[in-house]
């Protein structure tokens, strides 16, 4: 019924389209369409991922629903960063599920196996950001754990930026 696979560089099109829609729907009111329209076309395309699955720190997994793609995730291990008092640890860059299916609660399913990964890769914890008004994510995340440790400035535009949490997940 679901699943997670390995995201390879035949799937930069998926991610590109699946992280279009999710950007949109969970920021698309956090600055003017002109620039998330602007943001989403310049980072979320097929040339975009293509890029980052070459890079072989990055780790893109793809969540399907009935076989049908729904979400992905990226990873980025041992990304040390100065407000974490440790290193060894995981960046979720990102977790995005389309909406239409929030309530099937899978993004919690494929949240766990990354961190399952991360602590395969003898990680100590996983830190990311996220937008303070997005009080989904900041839910689920609390939910998981995480704690607020820093904040951290999302350009949007050259004139727009918004306000992230950064969070941390100790193991």
């Amino acid at each position: 019924m679901n699943s997670i696979i390995k995201a390879t560089l035949n799937d930069a099109e998926i991610l590109s389209k699946i992280g279009r829609q999710a950007f949109v729907e969970s920021h698309g009111m956090s600055a003017s369409e002109k620039d998330i329209l602007n943001y989403v076309e310049s980072k979320f395309t097929k040339a975009v991922f293509e890029t980052e699955l070459n890079d072989e720190n990055n780790v893109f997994h793809i969540l399907n629903y009935n076989q049908e793609p729904i979400g992905y995730s990226k990873i980025i291990y041992n990304f040390y960063q100065d407000s974490i008092p440790f290193k060894n640890v995981t960046k979720l860059e990102r977790l995005y599920i389309l909406e239409e299916f929030h309530h099937l609660k899978l993004g919690l399913k494929l949240f766990n196996f990354n961190v399952t990964l991360s602590k395969e890769h003898e990680q100590n914890g996983m830190w990311l950001f996220t937008w303070i008004e997005n009080h989904k994510a900041i839910n689920f995340y609390n939910k998981a754990g995480f704690k607020i440790v820093g904040s951290y400035n999302f350009k949007i535009s050259e004139t727009h930026s918004n306000p992230n949490h950064q969070m941390l997940l100790v193991y």
